[in-house]
């Protein structure tokens, strides 16, 4: 095991005793990644599967990506990128610089990822770039489990659609639990901006019987919602895909969020994460 003093807190990398090349991140106890480094296809987090669908489904087989990660981790979704559509250009926006300098010395990506890490903050990181140029923004920044208050607001969502192309996709990994007041909110945020937006988690959590990660998915343009409810239905932890009708309902009488009333997400409740990630 590695421990050692980040930006952001403790981070520790824990191996992985099932897969031999495999590793988690943990920051301050909280799972923040998993990767095996012998095997980048492979995802242990379902949310990260539910993700890994819509790179699976954009553009044309295999075909290289322009992709933008807010939130960097130990690279999970960059390394699958990278062996799935060989030649992507990817950006990965990290706040915490001894995590990713961590990451890069312990858990290093084969040099021909095309790949850069900026150190920076996420909002700050969106505002240099140019229109367009992305075709997949992925959200999934956590300052420990929670989802820091200023990347869950419509100016926030606003920015992501300005860096997409035309056909762009953003996901946005969230965690909420009973009563799902912070992910409705957050429907409703990214409703406001963009016209396409569907919902991915599995029964339970939608229900509200407990706390788990759930996917937005937006774009300008239609979305395959027949292929996603395909692919999500046959994952090892089936999700479902909420989205029109059935979304309006989801979303209820939630307002959009802006940078005055932003709020970080809700705290994870007791024990939510297994015992065994917290030590080696």
């Amino acid at each position: 095991m590695v421990r050692e003093p980040v930006d952001t807190g403790i981070a520790e990398l824990v191996p992985d005793r099932d897969r031999p090349g495999g590793w988690t991140l943990l920051l301050d106890g909280s799972p923040q990644s998993h990767v095996d480094l012998a095997e980048p296809t492979y995802l242990e987090y379902e949310y990260l599967r539910r993700i890994a669908h819509l790179v699976d489904l954009a553009g044309g087989p295999g075909q290289p990506l322009r992709v933008l990660h807010l939130g960097g981790g130990a690279l999970t979704l960059p390394r699958y990128v990278a062996a799935t559509r060989p030649g992507s250009w990817q950006q990965v926006v990290e706040v915490d610089g001894r995590l990713a300098e961590l990451i890069r010395r312990e858990l290093p990506w084969p040099r021909t990822m095309r790949v850069r890490v900026r150190v920076s903050d996420a909002r700050e990181a969106l505002a240099r770039y140019p229109d367009g140029r992305f075709d997949l923004v992925v959200g999934d920044v956590f300052a420990g489990a929670l989802v820091p208050a200023h990347l869950t607001s419509v100016e926030c969502a606003e920015q992501v659609s300005g860096v997409l192309a035309p056909g762009g996709r953003y996901a946005l990994n969230i965690a909420d639990g009973p009563p799902l007041t912070f992910a409705r909110a957050q429907a409703a945020t990214i409703r406001a901006v963009f016209p396409h937006v569907c919902l991915l988690a599995d029964a339970p959590v939608l229900r509200g019987r407990r706390f788990g990660n759930l996917v937005l998915v937006a774009g300008h343009r239609p979305l395959p919602m027949a292929e996603l409810t395909r692919l999500a239905a046959g994952d090892p932890f089936p999700a479902r895909l909420v989205h029109g009708a059935d979304l309006d309902a989801f979303t209820g009488g939630a307002h959009p969020v802006s940078d005055a009333t932003a709020v970080p997400s809700s705290t994870p409740p007791p024990r939510t994460f297994p015992v065994g990630l917290r030590t080696c």
